[in-house]
């Protein structure tokens, strides 16, 4: 069943189906940690329904563009709904393809990369029973190299990417990261009230140097 739900912010709406993915408080986070800078070229991996993208636009109008790349054409057809439903066509498009078959139109093309994408390696935890909803949760079509090979392909020089990922994970995104030329920059950890971290957000730069600051943890 499609609804279509308000995010709460300049009377924006986005369309939700409830046999597909549905997002989380994790994208909201996301979209509120990157740092976006005025005539920004936004890309959005794994953008499901398109809430990072869409909830970025919100906080950020000032941006030249968001792109958002999906690879179940479902997600990508829910997406295209809440652009025209918002009447954001002019800023938004939408790209409905894997992140490993990103075309060369893409190389080096944005300013900032923002992605929510699937936590679990292969054979670690549970799998969802829907195919559509797993291969949003576990990395069946997307492992966590192959992502990151994908951020700094499309990331131009001194462009930045900020995603979200399980806290356990750290040390492989940031092996990964720094494996493509992309210096972590920013960390924050959300945890959920007193319990210990479950969720990283990072922030890298492509060419960028060593350094890295650790922002307070955030509590969700």
């Amino acid at each position: 069943m499609i609804t279509l739900e308000e995010l709460g912010i300049n009377n924006l709406k986005i369309y939700q189906d409830n046999t597909l993915y549905r997002f989380t408080s994790d994208s909201v986070l996301l979209s509120r940690f990157a740092r976006v800078k005025k005539g920004d070229k936004v890309a959005d991996f794994c953008s499901g329904s398109g809430i990072v993208g869409i909830h970025l636009y919100a906080l950020n109008p000032f941006v030249q563009s968001v792109t958002l790349f999906e690879m179940q054409s479902e997600l990508a057809t829910l997406s295209k709904k809440s652009i025209e439903e918002n009447n954001l066509t002019e800023k938004f498009s939408v790209v409905n393809t894997r992140i490993q078959d990103i075309g060369s139109e893409y190389a080096g093309a944005f300013s900032l990369i923002v992605c929510n994408p699937p936590y679990m390696e292969t054979g670690r935890g549970e799998v969802a029973s829907s195919d559509k909803v797993a291969m949003c949760k576990n990395e069946i079509y997307l492992p966590l190299k192959d992502l990151i090979k994908g951020i700094s392909y499309a990331l131009k020089y001194g462009g930045r990417m900020a995603i979200c990922h399980r806290a356990d994970r750290l040390v492989d995104v940031i092996t990964e990261m720094r494996s493509n030329n992309i210096e972590p920059k920013r960390l924050q950890f959300v945890s959920g009230g007193n319990k210990e971290p479950y969720l990283l957000l990072i922030e890298g730069v492509k060419g960028g140097k060593s350094g890295i600051k650790i922002l307070k943890e955030a509590v969700n």
